[in-house]
C-alpha cells in the first residue's frame, strides 16, 4: 500500500494548560492510532494548528512522529506556508526526518492564479518527496479544480490530492482528467460517498477520537457493503459534520475527551467552544460512540 493510501490521521496537537506542547503525549497518540486501525499520521496540518507553531516546534513534531511510527505506518507532514520557498524548506525538513510524503496546500497568503499554483508545486517538488496536493478552497481561496489538477499532475512528485471541496462530482472528474493522481477523501462528512466513488485514502480528523469506527466505515465503503455502511454512517455523520465547520479543531479535541482520550486546549486565536456548541458536539459524539465496531 502506498503511504498516502488508507486512513492517514490529521493529528491534533496536545497542549498543556500553559499551551506548551506535550511531546510525550503526542508520540503516545501516534502509537495509539497505529494500534487502532489507522495507517499513518499527518502532523502540522490545520488540525495540528501549524499556523501557531514556532519553527522549532514544527520541526520537532515531524521528527517525533517519525520516531514514534512503527514500521509501515506512514508520516505525511503538512507543509502549508505563505510562500513556495517556505513550503519547500518544510518539505526538505520532512525528507531529512524520514517522512514518507508531504501534504501541500497551494500558496495561502492570497488567491493564487493557475500559473502561480503550478509554479508553487514545481518548487516544492525539488525536495524530492512525494506530494499530496491539498484542495481546501475555503481556507486558501484557491480552488484546485480538476482542470488545474490535470496540469499539476504533470509534476512527477505530485502523486495524490486530498479533496476537501465537498463536491463528490470532483472525484470522477479528477479521475478522468488527472488519472495519474490518487484521490483521497478530505472531509469526514462525505467519506462514505468519496470512497464509494473511488477515493483510495482518507486524511481525516475524527479518526483522532474514533479510530476504530473510522476504520470500520472506511472498510465498509471500500468493500461496497452499502447496507451496513449506511447504518453506521447515520450514527457517525452528525459528529463528522463538525470537521467542516470553522470550530473543527475545538470540536475534534472535545471529541477526544468524550471518547476517553486527551484533547486539551487550543492556542489563540482559537477560543473554547460556547456552552451550546459544546453540548451539541458532546451529543453528536456520544451518538457515534453507540455504534458497534
Amino acid at each position: 500500500m502506498r503511504p498516502w493510501h488508507g486512513i492517514v490521521v490529521a493529528t491534533t496537537l496536545p497542549l498543556n494548560d500553559d499551551l506548551s506542547i506535550d511531546y510525550d503525549r503526542f508520540q503516545e497518540h501516534v502509537r495509539f492510532l497505529s494500534e487502532n486501525g489507522c495507517h499513518g499520521v499527518c502532523p502540522n496540518g490545520s488540525l495540528g494548528e501549524y499556523q501557531v507553531l514556532t519553527a522549532e516546534e514544527r520541526a520537532k513534531l515531524v521528527e517525533l512522529a517519525v520516531e514514534a511510527a512503527p514500521e509501515g505506518f506512514s508520516v505525511i507532514p503538512g507543509v502549508g506556508a505563505y510562500g513556495s520557498a517556505e513550503s519547500r524548506r518544510w518539505t526538505e525538513q520532512a525528507a531529512a526526518a524520514g517522512a514518507d510524503a508531504v501534504l501541500a496546500l497551494p500558496p495561502n497568503s492570497y488567491r493564487a492564479n493557475d500559473e502561480e499554483v503550478v509554479a508553487h508545486y514545481t518548487d516544492i517538488a525539488e525536495a524530492g518527496l512525494p506530494i499530496v496536493a491539498y484542495n481546501n478552497p475555503f481556507d486558501t481561496h484557491t480552488d484546485l479544480t480538476p482542470e488545474l489538477l490535470a496540469r499539476i499532475a504533470e509534476i512527477e512528485e505530485v502523486v495524490a490530492v486530498k479533496e476537501f471541496s465537498g463536491d463528490i462530482r470532483r472525484i470522477t472528474a479528477i479521475r478522468r482528467l488527472a488519472p495519474r493522481l490518487d484521490v483521497l477523501a478530505g472531509a469526514d462528512d462525505v467519506v462514505l460517498e468519496a470512497v464509494s466513488m473511488g477515493a483510495v485514502g482518507w486524511i481525516g480528523g475524527f479518526s483522532n477520537s474514533l479510530p476504530q469506527l473510522c476504520a470500520k466505515i472506511y472498510e465498509l465503503a471500500r468493500t461496497g457493503d452499502v447496507g451496513k455502511a449506511l447504518a453506521l454512517y447515520e450514527r457517525l455523520q452528525p459528529a463528522f459534520m463538525w470537521d467542516t465547520k470553522h470550530t473543527f479543531v475545538q470540536a475534534i479535541k472535545l471529541s477526544q475527551e468524550v471518547a476517553g482520550r486527551f484533547g486539551g486546549p487550543c492556542r489563540p486565536p482559537r477560543l473554547p467552544l460556547d456552552e451550546e456548541t459544546r453540548a451539541q458536539v458532546v451529543k453528536d459524539v456520544e451518538l457515534a460512540l453507540t455504534a458497534a465496531v
